[in-house]
C-alpha cells in the first residue's frame, strides 16, 4: 500500500483561518428569508486542505442551489479516521449581538462570532492538530468531511449516507461538547397537523364542524400518547430521561363569532435510542385518523423535515474507550441531535466530541473559549496517530 506523509502546514495562524470562516455567511434555515448557500465556505475549506496535500471532492447537494459537501482525503485504505463538521449556522438577531457576528473578535480569552463554537471552529482546530504531525507517515487515510444544512434539513449528511461513499473505521463529529465524548443522543421528529372542518355562524353549531374542537380532542390523544411512551421508555444517562413531545405552535380560527374551520399544530418529538421514528410517526397518524373519523373532519399529518434517528455507540467500543482515556471524561448522552446517525449508518464507529460549550451555541454573542483549542487539537493529534499512523492491536491498519 502506498504511504502518505503529512506535509508541512503552511497555512495562516488559527485566528486568521477562523476569521475566514466566520466572515463567510452560511446560514441555513427552513425560512427562505434566512437560508443561504454554503458553497463559498466549502470553497475556502477545499483550498486549505488542497494546500495540505489532501485529495478534495466538492459534491453539490442534489436539488439545492449553492449547497455542497466537501470530502478531503489524505492517504488510502478503508480503515481510517473521519473528522466531520457542518459548515452552516443558525440565523441571528443583530439587535442582541454586541459585535458584528461576521467578524471574529478576540476578547477575554474568547473568540466571538457566529459559528465560532457551533461549529466552524472545528476546522481550524483540525489544522492545528496537523501542525503537530508534520512528516508523520499515514498507513490509513485521514478524511475530513464538511457538510451542508445540519441546522435545518440535514441535507448534507443525508446525501452522504445515500451515496455510501465514505469508507472509514471511526468518526468524530466536532460539535461543541466541552471536550466530553458523547456516545448517544436523542432523535428528533417535527410534525405538522392540519385539521379542516366547516365554518359557520357561531349561533348555531349545526351550521359547521369545529376544527378547533377536533384539535382539542387530538391534543388530548397526543398528551396521552406522550405519557404512554414516557412510561415505557427511560434512560437515566440523559438529563431528561424520557422521550419528550413539545406542542410548539398552534393557530386556528379567525373570529369569536365564527365556527373555526381550520386549525394547525406543529410539535416536535425527541425519541430515545432504541425507539423507532417511523413507528412513532405511524402512531401519530393513527391517532389523527381516529379523531378524523369520529368527528367527520379532514386531518392531514405531515413531517416538517426528514427527522433524525436516535444515536448510540456502545460503551465498550474502541473509539469510546479511547476518547474517554484521552479526555479524562466518561462518555455521556445529550438531548440535541447531530449528524452522527448518518455516519453510523455507513458503518463508522462514531462519537460526538468538540471544543466549546453547547451553552454558547445558537446564542447571541456566541464564542469559543481559547483554552479549549489546544486540548482539542491534542486529542485529535492522538486520534489521528492511533487510527492513521500506528499499527494498533487489532492489526486493522495492516489490511
Amino acid at each position: 500500500m502506498k504511504m502518505y506523509t503529512v506535509p508541512p502546514v503552511n497555512l495562516p495562524k488559527f485566528e486568521t483561518l477562523l476569521n475566514q470562516l466566520v466572515s463567510t455567511p452560511s446560514i441555513s434555515s427552513p425560512s427562505s428569508d434566512w437560508d443561504q448557500g454554503n458553497l463559498p465556505l466549502i470553497t475556502i475549506l477545499a483550498e486549505w486542505f488542497e494546500a495540505l496535500g489532501f485529495k478534495v471532492e466538492i459534491n453539490l447537494i442534489p436539488g439545492l442551489v449553492n449547497k455542497a459537501n466537501m470530502i478531503a482525503t489524505l492517504g488510502e485504505g478503508a480503515n481510517g479516521l473521519v473528522l466531520s463538521g457542518h459548515t452552516d449556522t443558525v440565523p441571528y438577531d443583530p439587535k442582541q449581538w454586541m459585535t458584528d457576528p461576521f467578524k471574529l473578535i478576540e476578547r477575554d480569552q474568547k473568540f466571538y462570532g457566529l459559528g465560532t463554537c457551533d461549529m466552524k471552529g472545528f476546522f481550524p482546530i483540525i489544522v492545528e492538530a496537523l501542525r503537530g504531525m508534520e512528516n508523520a507517515v499515514l498507513t490509513q487515510p485521514l478524511i475530513i468531511l464538511a457538510t451542508a444544512d445540519e441546522e435545518s434539513s440535514m441535507s448534507g449528511a443525508r446525501a452522504l449516507a445515500d451515496s455510501g461513499t465514505i469508507q472509514g473505521r471511526a468518526a468524530v463529529i466536532g460539535e461543541p461538547t466541552s471536550l466530553r465524548p458523547i456516545r448517544m443522543h436523542k432523535g428528533i421528529l417535527m410534525e405538522s397537523i392540519v385539521v379542516s372542518g366547516g365554518s359557520g355562524h357561531s349561533s348555531n353549531p349545526s351550521l359547521g364542524n369545529s376544527a378547533l374542537e377536533g384539535m382539542h380532542e387530538l391534543l388530548g390523544e397526543l398528551l396521552a400518547f406522550r405519557s404512554r411512551i414516557q412510561s415505557q421508555h427511560q434512560n437515566n444517562l440523559f438529563e431528561v430521561s424520557v422521550p419528550t413531545l413539545n406542542l410548539g405552535r398552534i393557530h386556528g380560527g379567525d373570529s369569536p363569532n365564527r365556527i373555526c374551520g381550520h386549525c394547525e399544530l406543529s410539535f416536535d418529538l425527541r425519541p430515545l435510542p432504541g425507539m423507532d421514528t417511523e413507528a412513532l410517526k405511524s402512531e401519530v397518524r393513527k391517532l389523527a385518523k381516529k379523531v378524523e373519523i369520529k368527528r367527520g373532519l379532514q386531518i392531514n399529518v405531515e413531517s416538517l423535515f426528514g427527522g433524525v434517528q436516535p444515536f448510540e455507540t456502545g460503551a465498550q467500543t474502541e473509539l469510546v474507550r479511547l476518547c474517554e482515556s484521552l479526555t479524562g471524561h466518561d462518555a455521556g448522552a445529550v438531548a440535541f441531535a447531530t449528524e452522527a446517525p448518518f455516519l453510523s449508518s455507513m458503518g463508522l464507529e462514531t462519537i460526538v466530541m468538540g471544543a466549546g460549550s453547547i451553552d454558547q451555541a445558537h446564542q447571541p454573542n456566541e464564542f469559543l473559549a481559547m483554552n479549549q483549542i489546544k486540548p482539542m487539537s491534542d486529542v485529535l493529534c492522538e486520534l489521528i496517530t492511533r487510527y492513521c499512523v500506528d499499527i494498533n492491536e487489532t492489526g486493522k491498519n495492516n489490511e
